[in-house]
């Protein structure tokens, strides 16, 4: 199946307006391209639980900040499109900055207190731009459900809680991590990685299997995970700490017990990549 590609929200409309007339059910698969298993992963649950799937790839400039990759961020659309096509993607929205942020743009969404902690801290205005591409992309698309990946787990619960917020009639799926055999979380800046730090960025899983591990031994205390994960990354050659954070999955706040649904969360820099992981552990007791 070929998927059909456009790059216009009057395009996007028409062809979803098409399929809601013919009773079909519409998900949403957002993403900046560069294509991989993890985005993979979320294209068979949203082509498993809804008629009609649109995948949008867009790289979007609000969310980076003025030092970051932008510019090199890879856009591989024709190998994205194989990519969709062997997932039986129905559309492809590829829209072009001025198509997402005309002349005059102005509006922008910002969650407080969700989007200034963990990477919000390093990367101000991240999620502002984020939270704004994503209600964009809702508003476009107007799917009943839209898939994110849990790698993303900051993005996902901020995306939660404005679509609460504003009343956003769209599911938010949230989908497992995908991972390489060694433990190294699919991302799509992986690949700017050489030998030796692909080899030592498995650090992070390591590091988060560490963790999860004392807490199953019966660890409360988040300052000893924290320092532990820590003392493995900083011994890790080319790696450069961000954070590592034990933090209520909900408001994002440090806690100093583990108790209830909590998000163990690392940042980690090697040469030119910014790496992310997580771990989310539930129903914990003191």
């Amino acid at each position: 199946m070929t998927p059909r590609v456009v790059n216009t929200t009057d395009a996007v409309r028409q062809a979803v307006s098409h399929a809601r007339h013919g009773g079909m059910t519409i998900g949403l698969v957002p993403t900046m391209g560069a294509l991989h298993a993890g985005h993979a992963s979320l294209m068979q649950i949203a082509r498993a639980s809804c008629d009609f799937v649109v995948v949008s790839i867009f790289v979007n400039p609000t969310q980076f900040g003025p030092n970051e990759d932008f510019a090199r961020y890879p856009r591989p659309l024709e190998k994205d499109s194989e990519v969709c096509a062997a997932e039986c993607i129905d559309l492809i929205f590829t829209p072009e900055a001025a198509e997402i942020y005309p002349v005059d743009f102005r509006t922008f969404v910002e969650v407080p207190g969700l989007d200034s902690v963990l990477c919000g801290a390093s990367r101000p205005g991240h999620f502002r731009g984020v939270a704004t591409v994503v209600l964009k992309l809702f508003t476009i698309v107007q799917p009943d459900a839209a898939f994110f990946g849990q790698k993303d787990a900051q993005q996902v619960r901020i995306i939660q809680q404005m679509t609460t917020d504003l009343n956003v009639p769209v599911k938010i799926v949230v989908c497992p991590i995908i991972r390489e055999a060694d433990g190294l979380a699919l991302s799509s800046r992986n690949q700017y990685l050489d030998a030796d730090q692909r080899q030592n960025a498995t650090v992070l899983y390591h590091s988060l299997q560490e963790a999860e591990q004392h807490v199953a031994a019966g660890e409360r205390n988040a300052t000893v995970l924290v320092e532990g994960m820590k003392a493995r990354i900083v011994a890790t050659p080319g790696a450069e700490l961000d954070y590592a954070a034990v933090v209520d999955a909900n408001g994002l706040q440090p806690v100093e017990i583990l108790q209830g649904r909590v998000l163990i969360a690392l940042a980690v820099r090697f040469g030119k990549a910014r790496l992310i992981d997580n771990v989310l552990l539930e129903n914990l007791c003191k």
